[in-house]
This record gives C-alpha cells, structure tokens and sequence, in this order.
C-alpha cells in the first residue's frame, strides 16, 4: 500500500465512522465528516496532507499524490 491509497483509505473510514456516528448518537458527528472533506479540498490545492505527514514518518512509501 502506498500513501496515496492509505490516506484514500483513512478519509474514507473517517467518513463512513463519522456517518455511524451521526446515525446512532448525534448530528454533530457530520463536523467530521465536514471536516475530513476539507481537509481533502485543501490538500488538493496545496499539496500538503498532515495524515500524509504521519503517513511518511510510519515508513509508508510515497505515491503520485503526496511525495
């Protein structure tokens, strides 16, 4: 697994446990979601991902997306 797919991977959990969330105790838990999307959007025009940051220090080899 590169870092590309481990940050996809992460986001995507993040959202679909934010959704169970919201689902079982509250509305609030959709600000994760919210906030996992703008952390993606960001990314995309910056380039800089801070789960790719720990993704890097964990050994994790780099992708296209994040080097």
């Amino acid at each position: 697994m590169n870092m590309d797919r481990a940050v996809f991977a992460l986001a995507g959990t993040m959202v679909v446990v934010s959704v169970l969330l919201t689902a079982l105790f509250s509305p609030w838990w959709l600000l994760l979601a919210a906030f996992v999307g703008l952390n993606l959007l960001q990314s995309g025009f910056t380039g800089f991902c801070p789960a790719a940051v720990v993704f890097r220090r964990l050994g994790i080899p780099a992708g296209c997306a994040f080097s």
